[in-house]
């Protein structure tokens, strides 16, 4: 396999499920990132924000709507000390109003990832990607955008047949 890290934003607490808010004790893309982990023997990176978003899910999604609407770049806690030794990332988040949430734009922009494959996935509740992977490709410059995998935000614990065929098929 090649040298693979999974960078990933995930929320956990109250999110949408089904037509329902539920407190998850694990968000769903973690769940996902997680999986490919145990697939590939890659790396994991959590990217965290120092502004924690409101735990009520509603007054969340308030704020994301608003840090697209400005094209916020939000502060992040750490980044990893380099990426150049991988050659392929995984891009894993929530789909917050159509995209990536703007910590990911934040991440993404903080590295040259010229020549690196970049393989999104995304968990949603019906949205699939949305414009994700077309900003991938703005964002990404020089980087080989492979085709990303949506899965649904509630599945995502249960999801891990069609996680392995998008690794292998992908890798």
């Amino acid at each position: 396999m090649r040298n693979i890290l999974i960078v990933y934003y995930s929320r956990k607490g109250q999110n949408y499920c089904s037509g329902s808010i539920r407190d998850l004790e694990k968000g769903n893309t973690e769940i996902v990132a997680e999986m490919i982990s145990n697939l590939t023997g890659g790396d994991l990176f959590e990217i965290e924000t120092v502004k924690e978003y409101p735990a009520d899910y509603y007054a969340c999604t308030d704020e994301a709507k608003q840090e697209l609407k400005s094209d916020a770049r939000p502060e992040l806690k750490a980044y990893p000390d380099s990426i150049d030794g991988y050659d392929t990332i995984f891009v894993g988040y929530p789909n917050w109003w159509g995209t990536m949430p703007m910590a990911m734009f934040t991440f993404l922009e903080n590295y040259d990832l010229s020549g690196k494959r970049i393989l999104p996935f995304c968990t949603n509740e019906g949205s699939g990607m949305g414009s994700s992977e077309r900003d991938l490709k703005k964002l990404c410059k020089g980087a080989y955008i492979k085709r990303g995998l949506s899965v649904h935000g509630s599945e995502a614990a249960s999801s891990g047949k069609k996680v392995e065929a998008w690794v292998r098929k992908s890798v």
